[in-house]
């Protein structure tokens, strides 16, 4: 597997596949070709037609400017190796100096065909949950002292950076107001959430209240174009700092132990990045929310310091709760139903923690096998509901 630098990536958002590795194809791209003086980027499957919405064309004009660069979205083409590809030419002079093919493969990672210099190095030696159980266990390790073990103690540097991105977003999205730009005239709802205490609140109603503002706070900032973590990817990148930052103010934990709760939550990702997909133009929702959740479950599991076992059936609990959540984002646009649905994972990310605190002894069902079941999933799932605006609420919606 690789490092947790590649899952969570600090940047721009709307959108890890539309906006952050579009983004950096056309740096790389640009500076392979320091003398053209215009670029032409023409945009594939998912990413041509939801890339209006997801601001893919802004951010690549963005990576070129000053330069001319003609942005094409065709929408017709069908056999793509994957979902989410793009061609990059640079001209000098009207003449053409180079051409690359890019795949946005999620979570901002982008794979260059031709180019394998471009895949970051593995530094995990052990690729599924059963296998670092194991290995955690015969040594007995937490998984974030295998993470450190793995990755040396330079990691924690990383996760601050992570961990007080992730707490400056949410601070962002609390303060913001008014309407997200895009067309939908979506309002900002998580200051108001955060302020309006209901009249009679009990513990319980706070806490959803709280949580679901965070996440709110989170998604707003990212569907705003702001600066967020992948977590694993931008689309879902509320979840996880919204229940860990609740937690935290709850229970007191330290930054030290929110920075190994966020190294747990990482190795979660991972595994299904590697086994699976995190990307919603391969395998819908449930490969971004999903893997949100179960990597929120985790992170907090970590928190109250329960075992593998228990870690492992709240991340499989989450993940097997979102099997064929499609993706279907109205108008391309990463807010309906988006950010709604940061805030409903947030929760049940809470809910998963709860069931592994009770029933974890009693399961069948390993996250390992949940993993592989949602990779298959997804692969299933026609296309309309994977990333395409063409299928579910994208199509049914009308103003």
């Amino acid at each position: 597997m690789e490092s947790l630098k590649e899952l969570y990536r600090i940047g721009r958002g709307p959108s890890s596949s539309h906006t952050m590795g579009p983004s950096h194809a056309a740096a790389l791209f640009r500076e392979a070709f320091p003398q053209a003086d215009s670029f032409q980027a023409t945009l594939y499957g998912s990413l041509a037609k939801t890339g209006r919405g997801h601001l893919t064309d802004t951010a690549i004009k963005d990576a070129f400017a000053p330069l001319y660069t003609g942005v094409i979205f065709n929408t017709e083409a069908t056999e793509l190796k994957h979902p989410n590809t793009m061609e990059l030419e640079a001209f000098q002079n009207g003449t053409s100096l180079g051409f690359w093919r890019v795949y946005s493969v999620g979570g901002g990672k982008i794979e260059i065909e031709g180019r394998a210099s471009e895949t970051p190095q593995d530094i995990y030696p052990l690729n599924t949950f059963a296998e670092i159980k194991a290995y955690c266990q015969e040594k007995k390790l937490r998984l974030w002292q295998f993470a450190e073990e793995c990755e040396g103690p330079e990691l924690w540097d990383y996760l601050t950076e992570v961990w007080n991105c992730m707490k400056s977003a949410a601070r962002n999205g609390l303060e913001a107001e008014g309407v997200l730009r895009g067309g939908l005239n979506v309002q900002r709802k998580a200051k108001f959430l955060f302020r309006q205490r209901h009249i009679d609140e009990s513990a319980e109603t706070r806490e959803n209240r709280v949580v679901c503002a965070y996440a709110f706070a989170v998604s707003e900032e990212n569907a705003g174009g702001g600066t967020i973590v992948t977590a694993p990817t931008c689309g879902a990148c509320g979840v996880l700092p919204a229940v860990m930052l609740y937690k935290q103010e709850q229970n007191g934990f330290s930054d030290t132990e929110m920075l190994h709760g966020l190294a747990t939550a990482g190795i979660i990702g991972n595994i299904i990045k590697t086994n699976a997909s995190i990307s919603g133009a391969e395998c819908g929702c449930q490969a971004e929310i999903g893997s949100a959740c179960s990597m929120a479950s985790a992170g907090l599991a970590e928190l109250f310091g329960m075992d593998l076992d228990q870690i492992e059936y709240a991340a499989e609990v989450a993940m097997e709760h979102h099997l064929g959540l499609t993706c279907d984002p109205i108008g391309g646009l990463v807010q309906i139903p988006c950010i709604e649905r940061n805030a409903v994972a947030a929760m049940r990310a809470l809910n998963a923690l709860s069931l592994a605190n009770f029933l974890t002894y009693t399961r069948k069902i390993s996250f390992d096998m949940v993993v592989k079941t949602m990779y298959e999933t997804g692969r299933d799932l026609f296309s309309k509901y994977r990333e395409t605006s063409e299928g579910g609420l994208a199509k049914i919606y009308t103003e």
